[in-house]
């Protein structure tokens, strides 16, 4: 983040001062905004996940349609997240957020209320939207509100932990609320919002944002406009193919569009004086691994996710409310240790808890393989979901200090960002494969058990694959490096 001129709390009647004592009712309510809205923003990418058979059967949905529910979603926050610090940079951080928190109540309240999927899948990408714009603008304005040292440090603390809980709280809800409608788990952060907005009215401090004449840089509307473009034209090509085969004009069109879209984006930050990804970023190799890793523990861990939600509830007949609990056990670890998340990195070395805990991800996979028909939770499901927590564990803090120590020296806001954009990327592009392996694998009505979890087998293969890709790039780490000998005289 730019630096800002945002005044203080401290400075105001009855803040907190200097980073010691006791806090304000007004500081603590400031981070409880934050901190809530944060919570929301994560609950957002998992409330979705329990209710999507219910969806489909609703709205007349197949999965590649599906898919997109959540995929959405992760389009809409990775696409953002770049032109965000632009956006705040110029607008200033309180105009952006709160118009961001207001349309995410209208969005939600919209999207309960969807006739069609089409539409539910443009407000989830509305969502996802002014979610990558309230998370690390609610940030910007905490770090820039608490003082630096133990204040900073506790403020930081809630925050991380409401958003690692939001995960959890979305599955357990999702299942919930979906026993009555499907609809309440995309209506109710909308109360919720609501009351954040009316609340951050009084309480977000104001920052003036920067012209062209006082410094501002320019909105880079090409890259910000072609990246979320050239995603959404890829995975539309991927979801096309189950239907219509990649020969079809509809995914040759889609594919060329992506291609030429992301040649655009190149060509543009490459003569760009103030470019949005700058290209100089992408050239520390620690940072491209990290990125890597966590696209591929992310994206592999909610294709995952698609997987068993449709295999619990359709093919062993789960509610909603019980399929949300059995999958706590991926979800939950990470919530319940991420306020150690950091010591933990820091006494043992981000390289090597990745290594490690990604060698979690691939044998959890290659077990859930070899689930059978009758398929049994506490054998076949459990064992997978357990790793994958202890995987989220050691490796997701570490992948981002990693990449976050690799950026150059006054850029790790652009380091982070193009990291979240490899999260959220690696998520929709994951998710748009393992629906079209699924529809195309799909057998026909009457199918037995053991042929509908046959057609899971696909899907399945590919997020091992990715698994160990990201196990292969995540050791390369810890190998030692090699030392050029001396040069002959």
């Amino acid at each position: 983040m730019t630096p800002t001129t945002v005044r203080p709390v401290a400075e105001r009647p009855g803040a907190a001062g200097g980073g010691t004592g006791r806090w304000s009712p007004r500081l603590w309510a400031l981070l409880l905004v934050l901190a809530g809205n944060m919570l929301i923003d994560a609950l957002e990418v998992s409330v979705a996940v329990v209710a999507l058979p219910s969806i489909g059967g609703d709205l007349g949905a197949g999965p590649t349609s599906l898919q997109w529910v959540m995929s959405g979603f992760a389009v809409g926050f990775g696409a953002v997240i770049l032109f965000g610090t632009r956006l705040v940079e110029r607008l200033g951080r309180r105009r952006v957020y709160l118009a961001a928190v207001t349309v995410f109540a209208v969005a939600s309240l919209a999207g309960a209320l969807a006739g069609a999927a089409w539409f539910l899948i443009v407000t989830r990408v509305v969502k996802g939207v002014c979610a990558a714009l309230t998370a690390p603008t609610g940030l910007a304005i905490m770090t820039s509100t608490f003082p630096e040292g133990p204040a900073r440090n506790r403020a930081v603390s809630v925050y991380s932990l409401f958003g690692a809980s939001g995960f959890s709280l979305g599955l357990v809800l999702s299942g919930l609320l979906t026993e009555v409608s499907w609809r309440w788990t995309f209506a109710f952060p909308a109360p919720v919002a609501a009351v954040l907005l009316l609340v951050g009215l009084r309480l977000v401090p104001e920052q003036r944002g920067k012209s062209r004449a006082e410094g501002g840089r320019s909105y880079e509307l090409p890259t910000a406009l072609g990246l979320p473009a050239a995603l959404l034209a890829l995975v539309y090509g991927i979801g096309n193919v189950p239907g219509h085969g990649w020969s079809a004009p509809a995914t040759l069109v889609a594919f060329a569009l992506a291609a030429a879209l992301c040649a655009l984006v190149v060509f543009r930050e490459r003569r760009a004086e103030h470019p949005l990804l700058p290209l100089r970023v992408l050239a520390q190799p620690a940072l491209r691994r990290s990125a890597f890793g966590a696209a591929a523990l992310n994206g592999s861990y909610l294709g995952l996710l698609f997987v068993v939600t449709f295999q619990l509830q359709t093919l062993l007949g789960w509610s909603p409310a019980r399929t949300g609990l059995a999958l706590l056990p991926a979800a939950l670890p990470l919530a319940l240790s991420a306020a150690y998340s950091g010591r933990v990195v820091q006494r043992f070395g981000a390289a090597r808890l990745i290594a490690v805990g990604y060698l979690a991800p691939p044998l959890g996979y290659a077990l859930y393989l070899r689930a059978s028909v009758p398929t049994r939770y506490a054998t076949d499901v459990l064992p997978t979901l357990l790793l994958l927590g202890a995987a989220f564990v050691l490796c997701f803090a570490a992948l981002h200090m990693q990449a976050l120590t690799a950026a150059p020296k006054a850029e790790p806001g652009i380091a982070s960002g193009v990291y979240q954009t490899a999260v959220q990327f690696g998520a929709a592009l994951m998710l748009a494969l393992v629906a079209a392996l699924m529809s195309a694998h799909r057998p026909g009505p009457g199918a037995s058990p053991a042929d509908i979890m046959a057609g899971y087998h696909p899907a399945l293969l590919l997020i091992t694959a990715v698994g160990i890709a990201g196990l292969a790039v995540s050791a390369t780490g810890v190998l030692p490096r090699r030392t050029p000998g001396p040069s002959p005289s």
